[in-house]
């Protein structure tokens, strides 16, 4: 039987983005009614609006959402990395970022060139 490989190591998220980790609460993310997943492909037409996203967590507990592009301007050359296109502070465990406060409005995806990974970690 073969072993699952984390998508976020196969991503290359892990190691390139991210230190390893272990969640402590879990998030979903939705564009319309596409659910996002680890590793899925979103066409950049259903980004215009900011996701919709739900997070787990204790009420009496703040979250922080960060969303990034790591391969800014393209991916072979990624020399902007880490381009922010989103920040939410003090978001309450079980709710979703409406309820924090949003330190950089969305700014949906537009890669210039090639295919971008989004991380909202």
């Amino acid at each position: 039987m073969a072993a699952s490989v984390d998508p976020l190591v196969v991503g290359r998220v892990i190691g390139d983005v991210l230190d390893m980790f272990v969640p402590t609460v879990t998030m979903s993310v939705y564009y319309g009614s596409k659910h996002v997943t680890n590793g899925c492909d979103i066409k950049p037409s259903i980004t215009i609006n900011p996701p919709k996203v739900a997070i787990d967590g204790l009420p009496d507990q703040l979250y922080t959402l960060v969303m990034t592009d790591p391969d800014a301007p393209s991916p072979s050359e990624p020399s902007m990395r880490e381009w922010v296109h989103w920040i939410v502070s003090d978001i309450p465990g079980g709710t979703n970022p409406t309820r924090g406060k949003e330190i950089l409005g969305y700014m949906g995806p537009r890669p210039p060139v090639g295919i971008h990974r989004y991380i909202l970690p």
